[in-house]
């Protein structure tokens, strides 16, 4: 008996592939994008600290350390506007890459239904042709035992 061959297995297989390949490039986007957050936060936090440590001096002390932070501050929050345009930028290139993914993912699942319904209509072809042939042995076998009833009578 032949096995079962589907003539578009080799695109399922490529499909899966591309799939996989979108996952990884999905989770690397993922990975950047919480990094570029993280280190946001941790501007935020560095800004929160150093202010927090200038509000707990006493006002003579704190004016030099003031006029240091201010300077400090525009170059920080250009870095922090740069960081934040950067992870809008991968936010956007992250939801490109999950609706690519979704289109994959839709063809191959009906790539992979497609190849379902074509292995039951070649194991019902067959299961028929079992069945055909079990009768054709049938059918053969009582035309021989009644040949042979025939001329032992």
């Amino acid at each position: 008996m032949k096995r079962f061959v589907w003539r578009l297995q080799r695109v399922l297989d490529i499909k899966e592939k591309e799939e996989q390949t979108k996952r990884t490039e999905l989770l690397e986007l993922i990975k950047k994008v919480t990094q570029k957050r993280g280190e946001l936060l941790t501007q935020q936090r560095i800004l929160e600290t150093i202010i927090s440590d200038i509000a707990s001096k006493d006002p003579q002390g704190r004016l030099s350390e003031q006029e240091f932070f201010l300077k400090y501050a525009a170059t920080t929050n250009e870095l922090m506007k740069k960081l934040k345009n950067k992870i809008a930028g991968l936010e956007s290139q992250q939801r490109e890459k999950v609706v690519e993914l979704l289109r994959v993912r839709r063809f191959r699942e009906s790539l992979e239904k497609l190849r379902a319904e074509a292995k039951m209509r070649y194991m019902k072809s067959v299961e028929k042709l079992e069945q055909k042939e079990l009768d054709e042995s049938a059918t053969i076998g009582f035309a021989r035992k009644t040949m042979q009833g025939s001329k032992i009578r």
